[in-house]
């Protein structure tokens, strides 16, 4: 099952402005460039370096909300795919564009998402629709429109 990269965000700082972009440069030790949250920590593991989410889990909370006037770039995740249901185990890879991801983990909502719209995060909680954390596996480049893919999937690795 092949998807597609509808969106790119990043944010320079903690509760930084969301910057939305057409392409990005991806690195192993800063994932994507020019966001904060990309750079490992000294001693760190890097489990949390890339987030991303489907188009039909925002689509399914706005619903939930009565579609109020969010733009998926508001939940603050990295990327933003379609056509491909990503799954939830961890050490499954992704490959977006020409870099390759890593799924560490349910990236769980957070209490800023009440500020976005009332309700928000219950509406993000369920079956991880407020996405997957990514660890960058392989450096790469991605660009709107980019081929989103499965490569492959570990189970019972430790991660």
């Amino acid at each position: 099952m092949t998807g597609r990269l509808l969106g790119i965000a990043r944010k320079a700082r903690p509760r930084g402005v969301v910057e939305t972009i057409d392409q990005a440069a991806v690195g192993l030790t800063t994932g994507i460039a020019g966001d904060f949250r990309g750079a490992i920590k000294p001693g760190g593991r890097g489990k949390r370096q890339v987030t991303v989410m489907m188009l039909s889990d925002w689509r399914a909370a706005m619903a939930d909300l009565g579609d109020p006037p969010a733009v998926w770039s508001d939940r603050r995740v990295n990327l933003l795919v379609d056509g491909i249901d990503l799954p939830r185990e961890k050490g499954t890879r992704l490959r977006v564009g020409s870099a390759l991801f890593e799924i560490t983990g349910e990236c769980d909502p957070c209490s800023r998402m009440e500020e976005v719209a009332p309700g928000l995060k219950a509406a993000l909680t369920p079956g991880w629709r407020g996405g997957r954390l990514l660890r960058v596996i392989a450096a790469g480049d991605l660009a709107i429109g980019d081929a989103v893919a499965l490569e492959q999937q570990v189970f019972g690795e430790a991660i």
